[in-house]
């Protein structure tokens, strides 16, 4: 009887925490994107170069890793480069973009990185894109892009010499 007891006291609470589950906000999974079907479209993230900390824009170092982004991905036939709206991103996008005849592509509210993500796949499907991201947005993309925690095992650095 003593083993009964127990037994409908935990099932009881097994219940009662399947009700308070039920009644948990919903958590589920952020969408990920995919390339239309047929294609591949491919995503090179990158985070802005070294910056100054006083004012937020490149430092030398940076300025050297921005200008190293072209020996090390310009022949990969990039369609577009988009970042953040902020100097130091751009900064570093800019040899690139230079060196491609493209224009940078900015967006100002980075709480939305669905909308940027949904913007790249919609209009370059099938191509080469580059992000140029913040420690902030950066593993909302590796996340929404597949990669989820391996993103640190993918990550190549760009060498160079300052």
């Amino acid at each position: 009887m003593k083993f009964s007891g127990r037994l409908n006291t935990i099932l009881l609470a097994l219940f009662f925490t399947g009700l308070l589950a039920g009644c948990a906000k919903d958590y589920r999974p952020a969408p990920s994107y995919h390339s239309s079907p047929g294609t591949t479209t491919t995503v090179i993230l990158t985070r802005h170069g070294d910056q100054d900390t006083a004012s937020n824009v490149l430092n030398e170092k940076g300025r050297v890793r921005a200008q190293a982004l072209v020996g090390e991905i310009g022949d990969m036939n990039n369609s577009a480069i988009y970042c953040p709206d902020l100097v130091r991103n751009i900064d570093t996008a800019k040899p690139l973009a230079k060196h491609l005849g493209l224009k940078i592509e900015t967006f100002s509210d980075m709480s939305k990185v669905h909308e940027v993500l949904e913007t790249i796949m919609s209009r370059h499907s099938g191509e080469v894109i580059l992000w140029v991201g913040n420690t902030s947005n950066l593993p909302q993309f590796y996340s929404r892009l597949g990669a989820g925690r391996a993103a640190n095992q993918v990550w190549r650095p760009v060498h160079y010499q300052a």
